[in-house]
């Protein structure tokens, strides 16, 4: 098999450190898809394939693709997170506070303008189920390609779990530029989860995401747009001493002990 001929590149796709037929084509997948070269491994590591060929890297294994971004301590690569958990929460009756926060039933739309790994998302397409429809936007293009591998490969015994996956449509692009493309009133919820002005400790596996996606702040072009769009609210979620809901009056669920909360405009 011929390996594609380095161009340079701010990123790089390799295979596991004992590549095979699968990973190979696993690579090649991902190169057609974002148009990155692909380097044939010859057992250098990956922090040495980094400082050779000054570029991020993203490598398909057996089991998923992870991708390293120079500085990161932990790979990037695709997981349901929280949202195994929030599920079975869910099923023994507790009530999401995203679900609450949104309003959700069966048969609505929803819009994810800040995808990331999908947690939310999942949930959502939980709820608003088979007839609904949920597509979530991610601006960078790797992440929204290991999301959106992901959320149809993830191994998983849970029906509900691959099910919600499954329905998440993935768009890479930027959100305002998408909504502003948008009819009125298109979406019943418009959903936003900008990255935190600040981290959450406690949150470390969410440091791989906060390293490699998009850092974009919300501002007033994009809540105006969501707004202009949504059928019945624009959902926001942030840190518990973020200045955004009161800049943007919205309506605010608290949430005890809690690091970040949601807040919300009614159209």
């Amino acid at each position: 098999m011929s390996l594609s001929k380095f161009v340079p590149s701010k990123t790089i796709i390799t295979t596991a450190g004992r590549p095979d037929p699968h990973t190979f084509t696993l690579a090649e997948i991902a190169s057609s898809e974002l148009g990155f070269p692909i380097i044939e491994r010859k057992k250098r590591s990956i922090v040495k394939m980094q400082e050779e060929f000054e570029a991020d890297v993203l490598v398909a294994g057996k089991d998923r693709y992870e991708f390293f971004r120079a500085g990161m301590e932990q790979p990037l690569f695709f997981h349901p997170n929280s949202a195994a958990f929030r599920l079975k929460r869910i099923h023994n009756g507790e009530i999401d506070p995203l679900v609450e926060a949104s309003g959700l039933t069966a048969g609505d739309t929803f819009l994810d303008c800040t995808l990331g790994l999908a947690s939310d998302s999942i949930i959502a397409s939980y709820i608003i189920g088979e007839y609904g429809k949920c597509i979530g936007l991610e601006a960078d293009s790797v992440v929204a390609f290991l999301t959106k591998k992901g959320l149809h490969k993830f191994p998983t015994t849970s029906v509900a779990l691959a099910d919600s996956m499954r329905r998440i449509e993935v768009m890479q692009t930027d959100a305002v530029d998408f909504l502003m493309n948008q009819a009125d009133s298109s979406w019943d919820i418009v959903y936003i989860d900008p990255m935190f002005h600040a981290p959450i400790e406690e949150s470390s596996n969410f440091k791989p995401l906060r390293q490699a996606g998009v850092h974009t702040s919300l501002n007033a072009k994009w809540v105006k747009e969501a707004l202009r769009v949504c059928r019945r609210r624009v959902v926001v979620k942030e840190r518990f001493d973020s200045d955004v809901f009161d800049q943007f009056g919205m309506q605010r669920k608290i949430r005890k002990n809690t690091k970040f909360h949601f807040g919300y405009l009614i159209k």
